[in-house]
């Protein structure tokens, strides 16, 4: 959802006032002509904008979390809907899995250690948080400069509120920032809209379609599973990905997070996703009824713990009675030190230093009218990234 461009602010800005934005950034827009043909697209934008803000403005830092985005600022417009990120210039797990050796596409058992530990990490912040994820995908775990991961994309995730627990409030949005604060920062991204510089506009390739909310539900959108936990309904998250609860439609918690993580850990070692077949219809019945295929006879703790994260049933799925801490005890993150992730100083890879060609005086407005003005009258397409209500 959206259009996400590489922005290097301009050294010809007029206004004197100090930018706050850093001179390069991920500038994600949402064009709400074209959102406005696609059911609660528009909501779907600002609930994420919501989220990063959460994540990004406590003023105790309690919902800062080193792998999770920072909101750098954000504009409204009648026509457009824009946030900054921080550039993450090491890209996401899919393309680095693709830039690997073309005879094993497969990362090494200390990488896929190392990646499932912070991405575990973070899951586990969201879900303290009552948020689901839901479109965890190796496309939407992107690389910061250091070499350490950044969650993206919270369009799909949902609040889900516990009955069980009244000393957790739910999330709010983040008290308001002093009104000069907020000036300079809707100032400082507003201008890179005539000003700014584009090195790039970033669009994600997707490898399986994208379904998205109200394509399936229930009469309630939410119901009580065990333990108190709110479920959702909604039939959402990536084709390969999807858990089979939610191709059932039997309603979901936290423990989608955990399935989708099984799914990411085995395509990171086998270069695949377990699942996939010929047609969507083919991968919700493998979804439903097939075990994971293991090459090779050997059984070690990395299959043990894709076997346990993709229990078909979401109650014996392996992060289901004890959350995060449950998946952090497996013998595969034997001798992870959770709290010194942040820390580690060498991951497994690092970024390329940004050197590109600049297009200078890129005006974000005027290519999104265009992309608007040439876009074909709508019509399914089996290439398309949504084949779902959006």
């Amino acid at each position: 959802m959206g259009t996400v461009f590489l922005v290097r602010t301009a050294d010809r800005d007029p206004d004197p006032a100090p930018s706050l934005l850093p001179d390069l950034f991920a500038l994600k827009v949402v064009d709400k002509r074209c959102a406005s043909a696609k059911p609660d697209a528009l909501r779907r934008a600002r609930w994420e904008l919501s989220l990063l803000s959460a994540f990004s403005s406590q003023s105790d830092g309690r919902n800062h979390h080193p792998f999770l985005p920072s909101l750098l600022g954000s504009v409204d417009t009648p026509d457009l809907l824009a946030w900054a990120l921080p550039y993450c210039s090491g890209g996401d797990l899919h393309a680095l899995r693709r830039s690997l050796s073309p005879d094993d596409d497969a990362f090494s058992i200390a990488a896929i250690r190392f990646y499932l530990s912070e991405i575990i990490a973070a899951l586990a912040h969201l879900h303290s948080l009552r948020i689901a994820y839901r479109d965890l995908k190796p496309e939407n775990v992107l690389l910061q400069s250091s070499g350490h991961i950044t969650l993206t994309d919270f369009d799909l995730s949902r609040y889900l509120p516990s009955r069980s627990s009244a000393n957790l409030s739910p999330l709010r949005p983040p008290p308001p920032l002093p009104s000069d604060h907020n000036r300079r920062h809707r100032q400082s991204l507003a201008r890179i809209f005539v000003f700014g510089t584009a090195e790039d506009h970033l669009k994600k390739n997707a490898r399986s379609a994208r379904v998205s909310p109200l394509s399936r539900r229930r009469t309630s959108s939410t119901s009580t599973s065990g333990g108190g936990d709110e479920r959702s309904f909604s039939f959402v998250g990536t084709e390969e990905y999807v858990a089979p609860e939610v191709v059932r439609g039997d309603g979901h918690g936290f423990a989608v997070d955990w399935w989708a993580l099984g799914i990411l850990a085995y395509e990171m070692a086998y270069g695949r996703t377990p699942f996939r077949g010929r047609n969507r219809k083919e991968t919700f019945r493998n979804v439903l009824t097939r075990p994971p295929q293991f090459s090779g006879q050997r059984r070690t703790v990395l299959t043990d713990l894709i076997e346990r994260l993709l229990a078909k049933d979401p109650t014996q799925r392996l992060g289901h009675a004890r959350g995060a801490d449950e998946v952090k005890a497996h013998p595969f993150f034997e001798g992870v030190m959770w709290e010194l992730l942040p820390e580690v100083s060498r991951p497994p890879f690092l970024a390329p230093v940004v050197d590109g060609e600049e297009g200078v005086g890129f005006d974000v407005r005027d290519y999104l009218r265009g992309v608007h003005q040439q876009q074909p009258a709508a019509s399914p397409s089996a290439s398309s990234e949504s084949l779902a209500e959006s």
